[in-house]
């Protein structure tokens, strides 16, 4: 047998991927930077490739197929890149089949069936299933992102497996080919069908004679080994080979990790969901307490009974999930149990399964969730688990939350097993003195922990290896498998002898060499395993390059490197649809890891590892990843890990254009306050110049796309306005600092104006700071964090006086109030009135809402739409602002748009136009195109109305401005009556 996975670090990766371009295999990438980003997947292992392959069509898969076996190259099958174990990493050639190779190739509502290219992510497959009232039945946390044929080589399950079955469950034939080329389609066969194949005398007949052959000779040990319960994922599922099971070849193969053949399309099961369904959550004193009470609770029949402990519910910061948890059930594990039928049947069920629950000893509580909002809500924490559990809550003594990580995080044992392996556990992590958040599908016995392993010592890594030696030995004491749907990849595959005989691992050593006798698939998984402590992504013997920062980084003790591994790979940036998240527009609109949140972090983890990426903060490869990154800071939110990718660009981008000469649109984008104020002494000399013939030569020295309408200055910025103006309002709620910034001071001083009519009304005396202050945020985001450092001192000093006399501060421009909020005290470290500038200010709606007590905004009748600026979505959300719409009366719809596209200098810099319009052109600008003529738009981003306004004919109207326009005359004292909603005409004449 040949063993094609050594000698692979002889090979160039040059002439690697120059032979699969010269062989039509699709996009073919050996650059450093594609090689980094494919290095890791969502596990403990890092292996960089030689070369990565994007196919586009099933020729590309055989061609690329047919260099690797000349060339002596294994190959790894590759889809989202979620997997735990290991096993989406190889040494030789990627084959990413999610950018392309992810078709449904056909739907047949009457079959219930499916036949889908492996690249089609699960949520695309259910989204067409639904129309015809069908679903597919596995459904794993990660279904925003992860792919058919990720599922199958993982056999992976979800929350409702319980009921509808794991992936080789619905599987109904696969296609697949060869390491050799050979391609044959799989499904389930009868004895005849058997007879018939092996009579043909071609390639698949002899596969299936060999293969029926080593099933005759077996049948005890697959009858009495395998497939004993229904989460006994760990090694090959040859228990499909037995007769009974019609000799299903197709669902022997899933779950084979891509270690046997390449999937080509596979038909599925699709199956109709019951008409409604209802959650009951279930509080439990710990976690053992709520493994006791699964057997009972499963003879109610649920779909799902999930659970999670308090050890992950306390690791959640964000505000929404917050809120939702504190409301849980008192204790400190639960269980979640859904329930379907018929609507009518359900609030019975519920109550008795509720009723099973308090007779189990210790349950604390329970609640029938009725609302579907709370219920979605509930469902995100359960389904966040894998990224929230990556980092853990404060310990016992105080100290500071532990990076976790996956490695024996899949384990499953019967359920009637469950309480008694998950206390054993837990004595285990205590005696390696060791902490893990622990979560999971209890109905199946299938438990999740993330496990706080030190991986940068020796002695980390010793205790690591032995730990999951003890671990295997308790879960086969349990009767239990090692893995439960992640697979064994790397993390487990050399384990399975402490799991199975020699006489069931010879079995797979033979499955192995009847598929793949050159060892090209996959090597190191499930048989001839590597070692769980090689390959390893946080190494001992791997010591990063030392890199200062300006920013502090103190969540991750100051280490630039330790933040970039804040993303362990789950991939939630590649979530293609708009859920309420912002995370990531610009994957959203290429479909490319180099665009998503985990690419760039990837990438910048390599930078500081000095092996692939070689040239540090001078690296081509992460400035170019780094290009279409939006600084929205969607990511700081809406990744589980809390990965700011925003703030990571500055910090790179600070150092690499240190003492050198930057993009143009760094000069004009990034000066832009001060710009601006040069501008406001001319003004309409400005705008005739930058609305003149000489425009497009402008653009071109500014670095501005060609396509970008400029802004125009307003004839008298608001400062000039306020200045010499009288107070208005009897100002007994006492001063409020209002925030001036640049852009509507120069741009749109018509919303600050508003915005100090409302505060008068609600009875502030408005002041605003001496002379001509700044956030910094323009600096910031073109990474001139020096000059950033200097402004924003200057603000801080500055506001100083007030904030400590108690004063509140006052944004209407959402990106300038994050700044204040959340990058400014950073960027000041230690300075204890940046960080009281950030605790006092505040958004128009929280000011409103939480510290003017009995005011009532006046009463709008109408309608909006609502777009929320994404640093107002990371730091503050929309919250507020829906509870002050709602005491108007208005109507609001919220779009779940994320970003608008524009994102401040990023939608104007040249090469970022189409990328800009096309986020836009996902959510927001449709809905604004598509909404009623007396609909307003309501946009308190200047970069949010800016692209609406270049894009559609409608226009956005900020907050502020739809208060004031509704509030009496100055110095009535009559209510206001009902007003109507302003149109956009009337808008455009203000």
């Amino acid at each position: 047998m040949t063993s094609t996975a050594q000698g692979v670090g002889s090979l160039d990766a040059a002439a690697v991927a120059a032979a699969l371009d010269e062989a039509d295999c699709g996009t073919v990438a050996g650059d450093a930077g594609r090689r980094a980003q494919y290095s890791a997947d969502a596990s403990n292992y890092r292996q960089i490739p030689l070369a990565v392959v994007f196919p586009r069509e099933r020729q590309h898969i055989l061609n690329a197929l047919r260099v690797c076996r000349r060339l002596g190259v294994p190959v790894t099958a590759r889809g989202a890149g979620t997997s735990t174990s290991g096993q989406a990493v190889g040494p030789g050639v990627v084959l990413d089949f999610s950018r392309w190779f992810n078709r449904l190739i056909t739907l047949d509502p009457r079959a219930r069936t499916a036949t889908v290219q492996p690249g089609i992510v699960l949520d695309d497959l259910q989204r067409a299933a639904a129309e015809h009232g069908l679903l597919f039945g596995a459904d794993p946390s990660t279904h925003s992102r992860c792919t058919l044929g990720g599922m199958i080589g993982n056999n992976a399950c979800g929350s409702h497996s319980l009921t509808w079955g794991r992936t080789a469950d619905n599987i109904v034939e696969l296609e697949v080919v060869t390491y050799r080329g050979t391609v044959v389609r799989l499904g389930e066969m009868t004895h005849a069908e058997i007879d018939a194949a092996v009579a043909a005398g071609d390639d698949r007949g002899e596969l299936i004679a060999t293969l029926d052959r080593l099933a005759q000779r077996n049948l005890a040990t697959l009858r009495t080994q395998l497939g004993q319960f229904p989460r006994q994922v760990s090694g090959y599922a040859l228990e499909h080979l037995l007769p009974e099971r019609r000799f299903h070849l197709a669902r022997a193969l899933v779950g084979s990790e891509g270690t046997l053949a390449v999937v080509l399309s596979a038909t599925v099961r699709l199956l109709a969901p019951p008409p409604a369904r209802t959650l009951v959550v279930l509080g439990f004193p710990d976690a053992g307490a709520a493994a006791d009470a699964v057997p009972a609770l499963l003879r109610h029949e649920p779909l799902a009974l999930e659970g999670l402990d308090r050890a992950l519910t306390d690791i959640v910061t964000r505000p929404g999930t917050r809120a939702t948890i504190d409301t849980l059930p008192a204790g400190r594990a639960w269980l979640f149990a859904e329930l379907g039928g018929p609507a009518d049947a359900l609030p019975r069920q519920a109550a008795a399964l509720a009723g099973t629950a308090r007779q189990a000893a210790g349950c604390t509580g329970h609640e029938i969730v009725t609302d579907p909002a709370r219920a979605r809500g509930l469902w995100r924490i359960r389904e966040d688990g894998a990224g929230l559990a990556t980092r853990l809550p404060p310990g016992p003594g105080g100290e500071s939350g532990a990076e976790a990580w996956p490695g024996w995080e899949d384990a499953a044992v019967p359920p009637d097993q469950l309480g008694s392996y998950l206390r054993r556990f837990t004595e285990l992590l205590d005696r390696y003195e060791l902490r893990g958040a622990v979560y999971g599908h209890f109905g199946e016995g299938c438990l999740h922990v993330r496990i706080n392993f030190d991986f940068t010592t020796e002695q980390g890594t010793a205790v690591f290896r032995a730990f999951l030696a003890d671990a295997a030995r308790l879960v086969a004491a349990h009767g239990g498998s090692l893995s439960g749907e992640h697979g064994d990849g790397q993390a487990r595959s050399a384990l399975l002898p402490l799991m199975y005989g020699p006489d069931v691992l010879a079995l797979f050593e033979e499955f192995k060499n009847v598929w793949d006798p050159d060892n090209g698939l996959n090597p190191g998984m499930i048989v001839r395993p590597l070692p769980v402590d090689e390959n390893l992504r946080v190494s001992p013997h791997r010591t990063p390059l030392p890199l200062a920062t300006v920013f502090p980084f103190h969540a991750d003790d100051g280490d630039f490197a330790k933040a970039t591994r804040r993303c362990v790979g789950v991939g939630k940036c590649r979530s293609a649809d708009h859920r309420g998240d912002v995370m990531c527009p610009s994957y959203r609109v290429t479909r490319d890891e180099k665009d998503s949140t985990r690419g760039r972090a990837r990438l910048l983890y390599e930078m500081p590892q000095g092996e692939v990426i070689t040239d540090g903060w001078r690296s081509t490869e992460v400035r170019d990843a780094l290009d279409l990154c939006l600084s929205c800071k969607g990511c700081s939110a809406d990744c589980p890990v809390g990965v700011d990718m925003a703030t990571y660009k500055s910090e790179f981008l600070h150092h690499h254009y240190k003492r050198r000469l930057r993009p143009a649109a760094h000069y004009t984008m990034g000066w832009l306050p001060l710009l601006a104020r040069l501008a406001a002494r001319f003004p309409r000399l400005v705008n005739a110049l930058t609305s003149s013939r000489l425009a497009p030569a402008l653009k071109r020295l500014g670095g501005i796309a060609a396509q970008r309408d400029l802004p125009r200055f307003a004839d008298r910025t608001f400062l000039t306005w306020f200045r010499r103006r009288t107070p208005q309002g009897d100002g007994r709620r006492g001063p409020v600092l209002l925030w001036v910034d640049s852009f509507n001071n120069h741009f749109s001083p018509e919303v600050l104006k508003a915005g100090v009519a409302v505060l008068e009304h609600a009875g502030f005396r408005v002041r605003v700071p001496d002379g001509t202050q700044c956030c910094g945020l323009t600096w910031i985001t073109t990474g001139q964090l020096g000059i950033a450092r200097r402004v924003g001192r200057r603000t801080v000093d500055a506001l100083a006086p007030a904030v400590r006399a108690g004063v509140p501060v006052v944004g209407l421009e959402p990106s300038c109030t994050a700044a204040l909020k959340s990058d400014l005290p950073e960027l000041l470290d230690g300075d204890k009135d940046a960080r009281a500038l950030a605790g006092a200010t505040r958004t128009l709606a929280e000011l409103l809402v939480h510290d003017a007590p009995g005011w009532q905004p006046p009463r709008v009748e109408g309608r909006s739409l609502s777009q929320t600026h994404c640093h107002q979505h990371a730091t503050a959300g929309f919250g507020d602002d829906a509870t002050l719409l709602a005491r108007m009366g208005i109507d609001n719809t919220a779009l779940d748009s994320g970003c608008c596209g524009l994102a401040g200098n990023f939608g104007f810099e040249r090469g970022h136009y189409d990328v800009s319009v096309a986020a836009g052109e996902q959510v927001l600008l449709p809905a604004v195109r598509s909404a009623a003529a007396d609909t307003r738009i309501l946009a308190d981003g200047f970069s949010c109305r800016t692209q609406i306004a270049q894009q559609t004919e409608r226009g956005g109207t900020h907050l502020a401005e739809l208060i004031a326009r509704a509030l009496p005359p100055a110095g009535s004292s009559a209510p206001p009556a009902p007003s109507l909603l302003p149109t956009d005409k009337e808008h455009t004449r203000d």
